[in-house]
């Protein structure tokens, strides 16, 4: 007690509120900078010198600071309680095995940096923009177009089949191939070129674009390409390249859909009557895709091995496999109708169906019960490309036909996009196309140099495809009548009711987004969380020191960052060399990425292990590392092709759309993360602070004015939304029949704002434009290729926004026109 009131006589006597003041500033630019536990000893050191402490304290201060700065006294005396404790309550996480095996699939990449509170955004602006090899380019513009040209998209529609000479070419040219090696015989396109495939293919038939994508994605070919034996990829891989082996894969059940690890799937291993170890399947799959036509199925199954053939226990675990469907118990061909697309997505079943172990386990029976590992590792690549490039490309058809729709169309005497009503969906349409290629591409980048990003892919799985559905929701709006009638000339109304089908597959969304972006992120991307589970788990408490000491760092030098760049709203963060109008985009995304690793240290601190069940919490704090990602990503784009002056409005309007995002997460964490006794200061005061002191808020109007004006321009950025798509130059296809008219309405409006002024003047009499170009020839107010402009304009003006219509015999007999 009386040290106590000496310490406060001390303080009393020495402590003036200027010193005060001067001592938090000190400590918290210690903290900004991420400073060394040696540093905050010397910085302590001074703040005590300079308040003159007395001996007594200078001793306290130096065993305490030898205790901390000196590791294996620090995990003697400190350590071990805080360990014991940690057991003793089981205060952190269990992990199954599943969740290990997703865990440790593929790596962390620029997600580590935004859960950071500190990202290296000079590192990030240089991660690499690929572009295709010659060969490549080549694959595009001959046999990727050549067989968008063999497609019509309507008569796959209503006959629900894709025609024989479709599936002949895409076999013939190894459309099927693209993931295998060369050395097998495929094509070995990078994740790039797959990526740009399955885009354009998605631009003109969806049902054409999932055939190709389902064997270049999660299946046979992937998985033997990684982990076959030399046997298994001498045999399969050159068949599936050249299509004369369609596979699919068996993953999905009736009670096991999102929740692969409930897989009811069996496999039991014995001994055949040759001595050979064999398999016993038994399969009850769902939502196949390929599966009525395959003639290799992959399937994902749980093995046994209740004789110990192979001496590791009776429970291997998820185990890959490949069996060829003409084997006897194999039973397909049977179908679902996903929404109406005529792909082939169906069940399959298995009953007692024996297979060789060594030849059909996938990596031989040294693969037994690696499958759940070889699944999770396939998709943090797989769920960055295939489905991210079908929203590109389907983005890009509506921006393609919005924007011509917009100036063709007329109402009320003038083009629709005029109307504000237009514009403001129209502009979403554009900036969520370039939002969407920036993400498509930084990830390609890092997939194409051997990084597999689990938590990057599934966030480009979400986001991609949830953008993609606002934009085609928008875009049937701006079509109105046009997008809801069914017929060749809608080239939007399939992947309107397909949209579902991407938001469903590979990881339902609401599931990627609560459970795997952050409940997988805070611990895969947060530098010390996952050391610290690991080493609980392995009662290594070296390692636990190292990383629990690491941890409260962390949240020492994310308060201090938060807390001043809060105050300078981000302007002492550091900013690369960047676009002037960027920097402070990147100060922003400095500050949102200190204030969300210290939320996310709060959130764990506080619900422990409880905090993956709180999904509505962990979606949000899902969305802000998102939208970190997506404006990097935005920001990347723009820098690397050339900080044009026509993008500027689409990167403004996307990274103000990003941080207002944020904002919407950070708010939904304070008014929700409830604090034990601290939840009104939480809430009442820090919430109101970030509500006041904002990060962002939505773009103002004038930015998406400057959007969609000049998404209804011809060339320039209309062009660059739109590359990578198909473009038909047959004016019997409706989507260059909608580009001529676009084009001819443009060149026409110069004579008619002559014919304009010339009423206004008195010149002319007042009557709509159209119905005066004879007298308006006749007077010289416009020349006579005018006259004949005009006249073009208003006949390809028609035809373009004719719908089709059908006879009652073709309606019911579902003919085609």
């Amino acid at each position: 007690m009386d040290s106590i009131n000496s310490l406060y006589g001390f303080f009393l006597e020495n402590c003036t509120w200027a010193w005060i003041l001067g001592s938090l500033v000190l400590l918290l630019f210690v903290g900004f900078f991420g400073s060394p536990l040696i540093v905050w000893t010397i910085a302590l050191a001074a703040i005590l010198f300079g308040f003159g402490a007395p001996t007594w304290l200078w001793i306290v201060f130096a065993v305490v600071a030898v205790i901390f700065n000196i590791p294996a006294i620090r995990a003697a005396l400190i350590t071990s309680g805080v360990f014991g404790i940690f057991k003793k309550f089981e205060f952190l996480p269990k992990i199954s095995d599943t969740e290990k095996a997703a865990l440790d699939a593929g790596v962390v990449w620029v997600e580590k940096d935004l859960f950071s509170g500190k990202p290296n955004f000079s590192n990030l602006m240089k991660e690499s923009y690929p572009d295709l090899t010659p060969e490549e380019k080549a694959f595009m513009e001959g046999p990727v177009n050549n067989l968008c040209k063999m497609i019509d998209h309507w008569n796959i529609y209503k006959t629900k089949e894709i025609p024989q000479d479709i599936w002949d070419y895409i076999r013939k040219e190894k459309f099927l191939g693209m993931i295998v090696p060369k050395e097998y015989g495929g094509l070995g396109f990078s994740a790039l070129c797959h990526s740009e495939v399955i885009m354009k293919i998605s631009s003109r038939s969806l049902p054409v674009a999932i055939q190709v994508m389902v064997p270049n994605s999660l299946g046979p070919a992937e998985l033997l390409a990684h982990y076959g034996t030399e046997k298994q990829k001498s045999h399969w891989l050159p068949r599936l390249a050249d299509g004369r082996e369609i596979p699919c894969f068996g993953l999905t059940e009736p009670l096991a859909g999102s929740d692969a690890g409930a897989i009811n799937s069996t496999g039991v291993l014995f001994k055949g009557p040759d001595g050979k170890i064999q398999i016993k399947l038994n399969w009850n799959k769902r939502w196949i895709t390929l599966a009525a036509i395959s003639s290799v199925i992959g399937l994902a199954f749980r093995l046994r091995d209740p004789e110990n053939l192979l001496g590791k226990g009776e429970d291997l675990g998820i185990t890959c496999a490949l069996i060829p469907a003409t084997t006897p118990g194999v039973v397909l061909g049977r179908r679902h109708d996903p929404l109406g697309t005529p792909f082939y997505n169906c069940p399959t079943q298995g009953k007692d169906v024996i297979v060789d172990a060594e030849e059909a386990i996938v990596g031989g029976i040294a693969g037994a019960g690696r499958g759940w590992m070889m699944l999770m590792e396939c998709l943090a690549a797989g769920r960055g490309i295939s489905l991210p490039a079908q929203a590109t490309g389907g983005a890009k058809l509506a921006t393609r036909v919005t924007s011509a729709h917009a100036v063709v169309r007329r109402q009320f005497g003038v083009s629709i996009g005029k109307f504000e009503g237009v514009e403001e969906p129209l502009a979403r349409i554009g900036a969520s196309t370039y939002a969407l290629e920036a993400m498509r591409r930084y990830c390609l980048g890092a997939l194409d140099k051997g990084i597999k990003p689990g938590v990057i892919t599934a966030m480009q799985k979400y986001y991609a495809t949830e953008m993609g559905r606002k934009v085609i929701n928008d875009a049937m709006d701006i079509m109105g009548g046009a997008g809801i009638s069914m017929g060749p000339r809608n080239v939007l109304a399939e992947i309107y009711i397909a949209t579902p089908i991407g938001i469903t597959v590979e990881g339902a969304n609401i599931m990627t987004r609560t459970l795997i972006i952050f409940g997988q992120g805070a611990l895969r991307a947060h530098p010390f969380a996952y050391s610290e589970v690991k080493a609980y788990e392995a009662n290594d408490l070296k390692g636990f020191d190292r990383a629990f000491f690491g941890h409260i760092g962390h949240i020492v030098r994310n308060t201090c960052r938060a807390i001043l760049l809060s105050l300078s709203r981000g302007y002492l963060a550091a900013t690369p060399e960047c676009h002037p109008q960027m920097k402070v985009y990147f100060r922003r995304l400095s500050w949102t990425s200190a204030t969300y690793a210290l939320l996310a240290d709060v959130a764990m601190g506080v619900l422990g292990g409880s905090l993956k069940m709180r999904e509505k919490i962990t979606g949000r704090f899902a969305d802000i590392l998102a939208n970190m990602y997506i404006a990097t990503a935005i920001l990347r784009r723009f820098e690397a092709e050339g900080r044009r002056d026509e993008d500027l409005a689409f990167a403004h309007y996307n990274l103000k759309h990003c941080m207002a995002e944020i904002q919407k997460g950070f708010d939904g964490i304070f008014d929700n993360l409830k604090i034990p006794g601290l939840r009104w200061f939480f809430k009442g005061w820090i919430g109101a602070w970030s509500r006041i002191n904002s990060v962002g808020s939505q773009a103002s109007d004038g930015w998406s004015h400057a959007i969609a004006s000049a998404m209804m321009k011809e060339g320039g950025i209309r062009d660059r939304l739109t590359d990578g798509i198909y473009l038909p130059k047959e004016r019997d296809q409706q989507l260059a029949r909608l580009d001529y008219a676009f084009s001819v309405s443009l060149q026409s409006e110069a004579a008619e704002k002559k014919i304009k002024k010339a009423i206004r003047e008195g010149v002319l009499p007042k009557k709509k434009a159209h119905l005066l170009l004879d007298e308006a020839r006749s007077k010289n107010v416009i020349t006579d290729a005018e006259f004949k402009l005009m006249q073009e304009s208003d006949a390809v003006r028609y035809d373009a926004i004719l719908v089709d219509d059908f006879s009652e015999e073709q309606y019911h007999a579902n003919k085609v026109l």
